[in-house]
């Protein structure tokens, strides 16, 4: 850059400042007298300033040492610099933005703009005080000049902060994209995932669950978020590939049919398509488990077309199952299959016989030589067993799919003998019938 003089295009240069000390008393020899005086209390002002403070505000007593020190060094850097501001002998006029300059960023955190303008307010009132030390000719024009440099210091601080949390909530929002990417591929580092959670508040040991629905508008995220807030939950979301993954805390995630009304209430902020929601889990660290059901869900939902806008993940067990999602497989054999095969009473046999006569009770007891009421009180069981009923079409698809799958599986029934080998006992009763 090349150089200039001082003093080349001082007017357009100081056209920049609403105020400066130079505005308010032009002559030269007269401003720095005064502000050699000013100067020559600004130890004595800092010092009273720390006083007032400790005396007024209990938030500033409650601070760390260290805190504080960093404090004393904001009050004495603006102080030095309304001395700097009224002299404005420099060849570029004192910033009041350069007030904040002197602590770390970190204090925008730790300070809020309210405290901050309680530091501010006490700083003048003080400097405004021991101005009325000084020769009776500096009083006026310098209590006038305060008066123009608060307001300068005063929008310098909004501006700091403007920026902090603009900063911040770039910062935080790349954060919470690890965050979720981190659940989404299950990484095994625990401790890195709870600590990054953490920065953002989040809280260990809160009940949670994923949420996952269609990404096509824009500001949807922070749509989402305003809408958790609303509801009292805390929620970290990102965008993965064109789906919205979102992890939902708060009192309101109590058990998975809570999560499901929450989800439903949350789901107009995002776009048409369906909205999928993972079983609840007890931590952070248990993410995983409900994010890949609810992806998977997500991805098979396509395949039932005719279900609610808003799904658990467990109602697509069938579709994730025929997906290939060996958690469905396992879920289906395991938690409805295995039950019903290890159960006394022929429940096994009678679920299969009741889906292969068009879920008829006269049909299944004329196959099965049972009474009607027995094949119905059999069928409850199964209900009570499974948690599905065989009457109902949709839980009938279910039941019909776990038996498959179990089959294949070659899961022990409760005769004893496996599918391997007695494709089966349940099977063969089923054909005997």
């Amino acid at each position: 850059m090349a150089s200039r003089s001082p003093h080349a295009g001082e007017g357009s240069r100081r056209s920049g400042m609403s105020s400066t000390g130079r505005t308010i008393v032009p002559s030269d020899r007269t401003r720095r007298a005064m502000a050699k005086r000013l100067a020559a209390r600004t130890s004595t002002m800092t010092t009273a300033t720390l006083a007032e403070m400790t005396a007024r505000h209990s938030w500033f007593r409650d601070l760390s040492a260290d805190d504080r020190s960093w404090i004393s060094i904001v009050a004495r850097s603006g102080i030095d610099g309304f001395v700097r501001w009224f002299a404005d002998d420099e060849a570029e006029p004192y910033s009041p933005t350069d007030v904040f300059d002197v602590a770390p960023r970190s204090m925008t955190r730790k300070i809020s703009l309210h405290q901050t303008v309680d530091l501010v307010r006490t700083t003048i009132d003080v400097v405004e005080e021991q101005i009325q030390a000084l020769p009776r000719g500096d009083r006026q024009v310098l209590a006038q000049a305060i008066v123009h440099y608060s307001r300068e210091v005063a929008f310098a601080a909004a501006e700091v902060y403007a920026r902090a949390a603009e900063q911040r909530g770039t910062w935080d929002e790349r954060l919470e994209s690890l965050v979720v990417d981190a659940i989404v591929r299950a990484d095994t580092d625990a401790d890195q995932l709870v600590s990054r959670a953490s920065t953002l508040g989040w809280r260990p040991g809160s009940r949670l669950c994923v949420l996952v629905g269609p990404f096509h508008r824009p500001h949807t995220l922070s749509a989402l978020r305003h809408a958790g807030e609303r509801l009292g939950l805390s929620v970290l979301a990102a965008v993965q590939s064109d789906k919205v993954v979102a992890v939902l805390s708060g009192d309101a995630v109590t058990d998975d049919a809570a999560a499901l009304a929450a989800a439903g209430t949350l789901a107009d902020q995002l776009s048409e398509g369906p909205v999928v929601v993972g079983p609840v889990v007890s931590d952070l660290v248990d993410a995983p488990a409900s994010a890949r059901a609810a992806l998977s869900g997500a991805s098979a939902a396509l395949a039932w077309p005719e279900g609610p806008r808003v799904l658990a993940a467990v109602d697509l067990l069938p579709e994730r199952a025929l997906s290939g999602d060996r958690d469905a497989i396992h879920w289906l054999v395991e938690q409805v299959y295995r039950p019903l095969a290890e159960a006394t009473g022929d429940l096994l046999d009678t679920t299969v016989s009741f889906l292969d006569h068009g879920c008829s009770v006269e049909g299944t007891g004329r196959a099965m030589f049972i009474h009607p009421n027995t094949v119905r009180y059999r069928l409850k069981r199964v209900q009570d067993v499974s948690g599905y009923s065989p009457s109902a079409p949709r839980e009938a698809y279910v039941l019909h799919l776990a038996v498959t799958l179990g089959r294949l599986a070659g899961v022990a029934t409760g005769s004893g003998t496996s599918s391997g080998s007695g494709s089966s006992s349940a099977g063969s009763s089923h054909h005997q019938g």
